[in-house]
């Protein structure tokens, strides 16, 4: 009875329901940059395996989420100074950070490359096609990458598990929701699926540069990622 109170007594308190809005919106406004690796990643799949994979995708994603918040000392002690060079220091947070930039900015520079050539020397092949269960173990490790710092931030804005889980759980099935309308339109106007490329190597250069304390606020990215949105959708208007 006492830890069902501990997972309940959260419903009747204000402040734990702004903490679930604020940390819900959070996760989703985060998870941006996710959902158009997902998208990448998932338009390698076969158009019938797509929505499994989106699905079995995300659900890892919130299964390592999950165990982030799970592991509270182990996310204390990534802040924790590992090494320095050359008066840089190092954590494991930033050592996650520079190697999760630097695998956005490999995949994302080879899937422009097919984008530009590939298709033009072999038109019926991908030579980064890669299985279900590849795909789903990206996107779960990426995932990690990406949420390590909201996860952080929620343990600094809630003190409750129960509220920073259902937070979570809310923003991927949101995300979930979003992945297919997004999937869906760059599959209709493959212009696009440049321009998302083009943000993950923003986002990459962004997360090296926070690997040394280079802080590059994302919202100069979103920005940019908007606006260039923004002139596309009226080009394919001015194109119609």
């Amino acid at each position: 009875m006492l830890a069902l109170n501990m997972f309940t007594d959260w419903i009747f308190s204000p402040q734990a329901w702004i903490a679930l809005i604020t940390l819900t919106s959070l996760e989703i406004v985060l998870g941006i940059d996710n959902i158009i690796f997902l998208t990448i990643l998932v338009g390698r799949l076969p158009e019938k395996n797509r929505p499994v994979g989106r699905i079995l995708g995300l659900s890892f994603a919130m299964l390592t989420r999950i165990l982030l918040l799970c592991s509270l000392v182990w996310i204390a002690r990534l802040t924790t100074p590992l090494f320095t060079i050359v008066n840089q220091t190092f954590s494991g947070r930033d050592l996650i950070l520079i190697v999760g930039g630097l695998f956005l900015l490999g995949n994302s520079t080879l899937e422009i490359h097919h984008a530009i050539e590939g298709s033009r020397k072999q038109p019926d092949s991908h030579p980064g096609k890669i299985g279900l269960l590849g795909i789903i173990i990206q996107i779960g490790l990426i995932d990690i990458v990406f949420s390590l710092d909201s996860v952080i931030t929620a343990v600094g804005l809630a003190d409750n598990l129960t509220i920073m889980i259902l937070a979570i759980m809310i923003a991927i099935f949101v995300m979930m929701f979003a992945a297919k309308i997004i999937g869906d339109f760059v599959d209709k106007y493959p212009t696009l699926k440049m321009l998302a490329l083009s943000f993950l190597i923003l986002v990459g250069f962004a997360l090296i540069g926070e690997g040394f304390d280079l802080n590059i606020p994302k919202g100069y990215i979103y920005f940019a990622m908007f606006y260039s949105l923004a002139v596309e959708t009226l080009n394919i208007k001015l194109r119609k």
